[in-house]
């Protein structure tokens, strides 16, 4: 069983300069976790909820079913809050960087 790789989008995308476009991140982050062999998914903000709120329900979630969750962030607020439910926590400048080589 793979990994499951929480993206905090905002964060990640903004870690460097230039910033990445929702888009090319999406599409560096799926090709990122295929050569990692994890499973990623990239959350923006959604309506009436922010991704910060996601993040958090959807790693308790995958969580409870015994799933390893890792988490792609520099919030530190999000990262305390996600400490009962992330097996590894990855920074959102690391994640950009490793991103951008490729």
């Amino acid at each position: 069983m793979s990994a499951i790789v929480l993206v905090d989008a905002e964060n990640v995308r903004r870690s460097v300069w230039p910033n990445l476009s929702g888009e090319e991140l999406v599409e560096r982050v799926e090709r990122w976790a295929e050569r990692e062999g994890v499973r990623a998914t990239v959350i923006f903000e959604g309506r009436g909820q922010t991704a910060d709120d996601r993040i958090v329900a959807e790693a308790a979630r995958l969580h409870e079913q015994g799933e390893e969750v890792w988490v792609a962030t520099s919030d530190r607020e999000l990262r305390g809050r996600l400490e009962p439910y992330a097996n590894r926590t990855i920074g959102g400048g690391s994640l950009a960087r490793l991103l951008t080589r490729t």
